[in-house]
């Protein structure tokens, strides 16, 4: 069974098929990199308790940076922010983002509690 959430003419915001759970790229507001990532993970947190799970079940993160000049920034957040013992596969790349105001999107898949 796939479930869809916060569906959109382009894309869902999560899609949960069986006991994982896969989030679109989720962008935030701010003026910084800090802030537009606290924002990002923000959302993450929120879509996944929606989902039926948490940070602590997250299998795999894919972050974007506008510039990977802001690499330590934005990792100063994800540091504080993902529990000990439970960090992801994760990679992170530079690309060019949807819109100039864009300076970090973070994709996760996740399984979900139980």
């Amino acid at each position: 069974m796939i479930t869809r959430l916060h569906i959109g003419p382009r894309m869902s915001q999560a899609v949960i098929h069986n006991d994982t759970v896969y989030l679109a790229g989720q962008v935030g507001e701010g003026a910084t990199v800090a802030e537009q990532t606290r924002d990002v993970l923000a959302q993450i947190d929120r879509l996944l308790a929606e989902a039926g799970s948490s940070r602590e079940r997250i299998l795999q993160a894919i972050i974007w940076l506008a510039d990977m000049a802001d690499f330590a920034e934005m990792n100063s957040v994800w540091d504080g922010w993902i529990p000990a013992g439970h960090t992801p596969a994760r990679a992170t790349g530079e690309a060019k983002l949807a819109a100039p105001k864009y300076r970090v999107e973070i994709i996760v898949t996740a399984a979900r509690n139980g």
